[in-house]
């Protein structure tokens, strides 16, 4: 995949899993892409370690799955460390 691809791919993972979270998160679409681009990226590694696959082409499916399931677990730790950030400070 190429690193626009991979960009998009982690935007829209990320876009996808701030619909999927309840609750409020901050940050507008650049840093929903970056935590969408790690997600992405943590989701590569996790399918790789699990599966011996990790992204391999923008249209499959576990390409997604793996991206949008790494931008959920990104999101949560952002949420959990910018909550904890907003109570202490």
């Amino acid at each position: 995949m190429g690193f626009f691809g991979f960009l998009l791919l982690g935007l829209l993972a990320g876009a996808i899993a701030k619909l999927i979270l309840p609750g409020r998160q901050g940050g507008g679409w650049l840093v929903t892409m970056l935590l969408g681009v790690v997600g992405a990226l943590l989701g590569g590694w996790i399918g790789g370690l699990i599966f011996g696959e990790g992204l391999t082409q923008f249209f499959a499916i576990r390409t997604w799955l793996l991206a949008i399931g790494g931008s959920i677990i990104v999101l949560l730790i952002w949420g959990l460390v910018t909550n904890r950030r907003a109570h202490h400070g």
